[in-house]
């Protein structure tokens, strides 16, 4: 076949295709990384999306006769600049100190090696908010990244810049992580697939624990690149904390395979934030389908969900108090402690509330944490397989919308709520959560969200293919794209 290697053709194609074309002959790795950098260079500048470049390195990777003959040889990739480190590249997660200071990271994270192993060729990195703690992409130290869709509008947060990367069509996938939503709620506003895997799935090591609420994957256009691309990253390593039980490996085999009938509720509303109609019709929507598919779908939801006030005050203190580890791992990094002119105000308040909570009360806030996981568990051991709610409780905001102000420093955090209502329950439950590209409001994407028992990814990804074969969402593209 032939192929204009540097603009629109290979942009078509999710990262099994072009894996594909290049054992196949039909373009090299070389070639395929050349047009990944021609994309940056052509659209980035409007989007913001690609903070840390790395094409020399890209490109001898890319000629070396030792890359690794694994599954996604020669295929281009992005790593979010938070946490997912690579020896000799930035590592800078949003924050003005490390940018600064240049600060080059001396480890590889264990997925990193995972990508590498894989054929994966990192291209660079993703802008992301400052460590990662709010719903949308606007650092202060690199400016905000912008919707594919919508410029005028947030990509959603902490996986913003990957987000807006892969909605382009710069790369078919990107790497992602996500603590309170940050992988699906990205998903939802730029019209991708954004699986959040189980706790455990994925090897967090050597800087970051398995049993936290953060984990990580990608963002992708296609169902069967959510199914490969985690079958080549879940692999644990020695000494991980957590490791999520397998069921229906390899996830590849998921993609397109018959469904037995399932049992699923539907969750629409929020007692807590309010839902907008949209986002709303959204989860109703897929509802229906999936019901029109062979599915039994009932409005119903664990308990659990709708008594989230001890709930929110467990996973504040956990993540104020995650703040506060965070600075203290970054005055590691530039040797003295992190002081009030190194973050964003947002930033530093919040560490320092986190600072204020006795050991107490951060024993308690575990205790509430497991008590709701072990309540959410029982609804699906009761007879339920999958629950579907809204991803975000509301569209994609302006850009500005969610951003800290002097007179009011938590404001990003405190308008970020809406968008992790949905999502952040499941971070601590552990348990496996997707965003589909099922809705749209005023032009932009809006996500449904489903959710399995935890470690069943095999049947988020199923299902998801079920749904990708009726809306074929890969076929709507971003209007700025390659």
């Amino acid at each position: 076949m032939d192929f204009d290697h540097t603009t629109d053709d290979l942009a078509q194609f999710d990262a099994v295709g072009l894996a594909e074309l290049i054992r196949q002959g039909d373009i090299s790795p070389v070639e395929a990384v050349e047009a990944t950098i021609g994309r940056i260079e052509a659209l980035d500048g409007e989007l913001n999306a690609v903070i840390h470049r790395q094409f020399e390195t890209a490109l001898a990777v890319a000629t070396s006769p030792d890359l690794p003959d694994g599954p996604f040889r020669g295929v281009p990739m992005l790593i979010k600049d938070l946490w997912s480190e690579e020896a000799g590249q930035p590592h800078h997660c949003g924050v003005q100190a490390l940018k600064d200071a240049n600060l080059t990271s001396t480890i590889d994270s264990n997925l990193v090696r995972r990508y590498r192993e894989a054929g994966f060729i990192n291209v660079g990195r993703t802008n992301t908010p400052e460590l990662g703690l709010v719903a949308t992409t606007e650092p202060m130290a690199y400016g905000p990244s912008r919707n594919p869709w919508n410029t005028d509008y947030s990509t959603g947060g902490s996986s913003g810049g990957s987000a807006a990367a892969v909605a382009a069509g710069i790369l078919p996938a990107a790497n992602a992580s996500d603590g309170g939503g940050s992988i699906r709620i990205p998903a939802a506003m730029c019209g991708l697939v954004g699986l959040k895997p189980s706790r455990g799935r994925i090897s967090m090591g050597p800087v970051k624990e398995e049993w936290g609420v953060s984990v990580q994957h990608v963002v992708c256009h296609t169902m069967r690149d959510c199914a490969g691309i985690l079958d080549a990253t879940a692999i644990p390593f020695l000494g991980d904390g957590v490791v999520a039980p397998d069921h229906g490996r390899p996830y590849s085999d998921r993609v397109g395979e018959n469904v037995d009938k399932l049992r699923i509720g539907l969750l629409a509303e929020h007692t807590m934030t309010g839902v907008h109609p949209d986002c709303a019709d959204t989860a109703r929507r897929t509802a229906s389908l999936l019901e029109e598919l062979g599915h039994d779908v009932v409005d119903a939801h664990p308990l659990a969900l709708d008594q989230l006030e001890e709930l929110s005050w467990a996973f504040n203190v956990n993540w104020g108090v995650g703040a506060v580890l965070s600075l203290e791992h970054l005055g590691g990094q530039l040797g003295r402690p992190v002081c009030e002119d190194d973050v964003e105000s947002g930033t530093w308040l919040l560490a320092q509330m986190g600072d204020g909570h006795s050991a107490t009360d951060y024993a308690k806030a575990q205790s509430l944490m497991a008590t709701f996981r072990r309540n959410m568990a029982a609804w699906w051991e009761e007879g339920f397989d999958l629950l579907v709610t809204p991803t975000t409780a509301q569209p994609p905001p302006l850009l500005g919308d969610l951003t800290p102000t002097e007179d009011d420093p938590l404001r990003a955090s405190k308008r970020s709520m809406p968008y992790a209502a949905f999502t952040s329950p499941f971070n601590t439950t552990g348990q496996p959560a997707i965003s589909l590209p099922m809705g749209s409001s005023g032009g932009l994407p809006v996500g449904a969200q489903i959710v399995a028992a935890y470690g069943r990814e095999d049947v988020l990804i199923a299902v998801g293919s079920q749904l990708e074969d009726e809306v074929r969402w890969s076929e709507n593209r971003a209007p700025i794209h390659a």
